[in-house]
């Protein structure tokens, strides 16, 4: 292993991991605020994706694309609270699990008739399409380190929102007493509208940003809703700092892990055994990492609430 290959990856990993908590930090504001499962958050992350896609082949301005997948998300996320998600405050987290994961199929579905299944491709724009030269000489995409900048922005975004800011107080008091904050004359219908239309931006400005990466397609944003609930139970349900901290370590591991186990592995197996042995465990390694934070630390490393 030499030490570009190591930088190279543990970039990757940094760039998996802003993903993934721009994607988790919508995720836990609603679980912690609403106390709502929200399966269906991989939606919007796929419709920022085909708008993006979209409005960009169309413009020509990957900008205005991405302005438009996010406003698109965000919309459609207010829409879905409006006319569904407002229904189960109060009903079981299983009633919520079954109707949004019913809101999965259905955005497949309509996404699947509305576009077809054949996959869209989207690429960076031009003037983020060059490279940066590590330590070593490797040349590494710009647009990946991009992607880096943003998730840092909007982590800082988020805390000086949540910390600083009028809504950010209403959001905190929301999460500690919502009847009280409701008898002192806020408006808690348009707040949980709000957070939800919140949350589903970022989920959608994952998905633009995401989709100049890998193909455009019908139920992309399944894989990474597992891997985002994994991200908060890591951080701690309900904590923004939890699930930045989840989120970059969960993307090291997983991209660490694909890379390095299975060279690990060829050094006392065949390349055959160690290509299988190495991706299983792999494929296995943030659900370890997991289980044994949590065994340690049973709400997370960041407990919202004590």
């Amino acid at each position: 292993m030499t030490l570009t290959l190591f930088l190279e990856q543990l970039i990757n990993g940094l760039q998996l991991g802003t993903m993934l908590f721009l994607m988790a930090s919508g995720l836990t504001l609603v679980f912690g605020v609403m106390g709502l499962i929200n399966l269906a958050h991989g939606s919007f992350y796929m419709v920022g994706a085909y708008v993006t896609a979209l409005v960009t082949v169309s413009t020509g301005s990957f900008l205005l694309g991405l302005t438009a997948g996010v406003l698109a998300a965000a919309g459609v996320g207010a829409l879905v609270e409006l006319i569904v998600i407002r229904r189960l405050y109060h009903r079981p987290h299983l009633d919520q699990v079954l109707a949004t994961f019913a809101l999965i199929l259905i955005f497949s579905e309509g996404t699947r008739w509305l576009f077809g299944s054949s996959p869209l491709w989207l690429s960076p724009p031009q003037m983020l399409t060059g490279f940066v030269t590590l330590p070593g000489g490797a040349r590494y995409p710009l647009y990946r380190l991009v992607i880096i900048a943003v998730g840092i922005l909007v982590a800082v975004g988020l805390y000086l929102l949540i910390s600083r800011t009028r809504l950010g107080m209403r959001i905190r008091a929301g999460e500690s007493d919502r009847e009280m904050i409701g008898a002192l004359g806020v408006n808690i219908a348009r707040l949980y509208t709000l957070i939800f239309a919140m949350g589903a931006a970022l989920a959608g400005l994952a998905g633009a940003m995401v989709g100049a990466l890998q193909s455009v397609q019908v139920g992309m944003g399944e894989p990474v809703l597992i891997l985002a609930f994994v991200v908060i139970v890591i951080g701690g349900i309900g904590s923004i700092k939890g699930a930045l901290c989840g989120a970059i370590l969960v993307g090291v591991v997983d991209t660490m892990g694909r890379v390095f186990l299975p060279a690990f592995f060829r050094q006392f197996m065949s390349p055959a055994e160690a290509a299988g042995v190495g991706s299983a465990l792999a494929a296995m390694l943030v659900y370890i990492l997991m289980a044994i934070i949590l065994a340690f630390k049973p709400k997370g490393l960041f407990a919202a609430h004590g």
